[in-house]
């Protein structure tokens, strides 16, 4: 997820302001993305994955010489593979190759941006991209790295039958309806129906994503990330977040978690409800001092050496030593 995602008491006013002017503005719809029916090949090609519609998403690759392991990466909401400018180097360096993609309507793939592809579409987007890169590092594990909305994606692709060496849930966005309080729900949903491509930003909400603030200020004037969210699209999000909870219960890939205590955008309640319920073997590793931009935080590179390590040996001790168990 990205600065502008819903979290916390504040965006539920203004979700519930928009509710209320609009109420009586009538019913409409939550809008989609116009989707093709499946009929091609998927391809991998040097910046571009193609999906079996024909779609091309981009694709962003830092190459390791050697690789001993393929991380695929999917980035959070209103975000785009530069969510990974960061880790991504970092991990080449490690001997570890690493793919993020631009998801539909997001970053670089600009066909319906802001639209809403639907949960089903997106986790199958991740499925095909696993096994594109399976098919071209045969010898290596792959694992899959969701940040945010992208951990969301890829614990719904995980119960559908995700084939990967195991997942990273890096502040996965798992706050669906169940956990929303009931004056939330109806505010968002009343949002979504009466003026679907009404728009809110996370501005001036107070909501704390991240210490690392000059890589915040960077987000914030890159034109590739989406700033003014559609209603529908939050909508659309907030049923992948319920998918998410749910698939937590399905999925059996071995799986890592990694969250900051200081979150402000993903609740710890659900967040540790979708820990104690994957049903997969895992571990958790909660750090004092992260936040939801876990993977960029200034304290980014205990995070990395955790996955690291956990990705060459998941019996090794993780050398953050904020590792907690969660029956």
């Amino acid at each position: 997820m990205s600065a502008t995602e819903p979290g916390g008491a504040r965006l539920a006013g203004v979700f519930l302001l928009l509710a209320l002017f609009l109420a009586l503005a009538g019913c409409a719809q939550p809008r989609l993305q116009e989707l093709s029916e499946a009929g091609s090949e998927i391809r991998l090609e040097a910046d571009a994955l193609v999906m079996d519609d024909g779609v091309r998403l981009p694709l962003t690759v830092w190459r390791a010489d050697a690789p001993r392991a393929v991380i695929v990466a999917a980035h959070g909401f209103n975000g785009y593979a530069n969510d990974f400018s960061l880790p991504g180097p970092w991990f080449a360096e490690q001997g570890v190759t690493f793919y993020a993609y631009d998801q539909r309507g997001f970053g670089r793939h600009d066909t319906g941006r802001g639209l809403w592809p639907g949960s089903d579409r997106l986790a199958r987007d991740l499925a095909a991209t696993v096994a594109l890169v399976r098919a071209r590092h045969r010898s290596v594990p792959v694992y899959v790295l969701g940040f945010s909305m992208g951990g969301a994606v890829a614990l719904k692709a995980a119960a559908d039958g995700l084939e990967a060496e195991g997942l990273v849930l890096a502040a996965p966005a798992v706050w669906g309806w169940e956990e929303m309080n009931p004056l939330y729900r109806v505010a968002l949903w009343s949002a979504a129906h009466a003026a679907p491509a009404a728009t809110a930003s996370g501005r001036g909400l107070g909501v704390e994503v991240t210490d690392n603030i000059e890589w915040l200020r960077a987000y914030g004037r890159d034109p590739l990330n989406i700033r003014e969210t559609r209603f529908d699209a939050l909508f659309g999000l907030v049923s992948l977040m319920q998918e998410a909870q749910d698939a937590a219960g399905e999925a059996r890939l071995p799986a890592l978690f990694v969250y900051g205590a200081r979150d402000e955008i993903i609740p710890e309640s659900p967040t540790q409800r979708v820990m104690r319920g994957y049903r997969g073997e895992k571990r958790i590793v909660i750090y004092e001092r992260g936040w939801h931009m876990v993977l960029q935080d200034l304290q980014r590179e205990r995070v990395w050496r955790d996955i690291l390590t956990w990705m060459t040996n998941r019996s090794a001790v993780l050398p953050s030593g904020e590792e907690v168990v969660i029956p």
